[in-house]
């Protein structure tokens, strides 16, 4: 009888909100295994954005804003979930000779959620496209420009992070021992 008292308070919105979110959730588990698939389709989606953007020649900045959020997030998917400079100072850290124990390199930004973050990402930049007070007269070419900046200054530093604690962020082909 408690069940049933609750049942009559549910709104249709939250019924048709619960169920959209369970069918949403459902086709995201499904296409978990499917990475190529799912980048494919990112793809798609942000030519469909740089087409609109093209299009209507404007929201420059809306453009910028997505390339720092998306640089944002390469760095955490780029990056371990475990700081080997902050490790070093507890006493652990990545293994630097072939004596140290094997730790594997764990993303601190998994694939499948930094995927479906720049999906979102770009589907969120491409609705705001279309509000056009969010277009704001800018010229580009400058903020091109310091996004490129922003972007190599960005991976040096996060080359050279890899290249001090000898990590690679990448699985390239089997493993073999020496």
């Amino acid at each position: 009888m408690e069940g049933s008292e609750n049942d009559g308070n549910v709104t249709p919105i939250a019924t048709w909100k619960t169920e959209f979110s369970r069918k949403f959730q459902y086709f995201l588990d499904r296409s978990t295994p499917h990475t190529m698939e799912r980048w494919l389709g990112t793809l798609a989606v942000a030519m469909i954005y740089v087409l609109r953007v093209y299009y209507v020649q404007g929201f420059y900045v809306i453009s910028y804003g997505l390339g720092i959020y998306v640089l944002n997030l390469l760095i955490g998917f780029l990056s371990p979930k475990v700081d080997p400079e902050l490790e070093a100072l507890d006493g652990a850290s990545l293994p630097t000779k072939g004596s140290d124990e094997f730790k594997p390199f764990i993303r601190r930004l998994p694939e499948f959620k930094f995927w479906y973050a720049i999906t979102k990402a770009f589907v969120v930049a491409f609705v705001l496209t279309f509000f056009s007070m969010l277009d704001v007269p800018v010229f580009w070419p400058i903020l091109l420009c310091y996004w490129i900046f922003l972007f190599f200054l960005t991976m040096k530093r996060q080359i050279l992070h890899m290249i001090k604690y000898k990590y690679v962020p990448f699985d390239i082909g089997k493993q073999v021992l020496v």
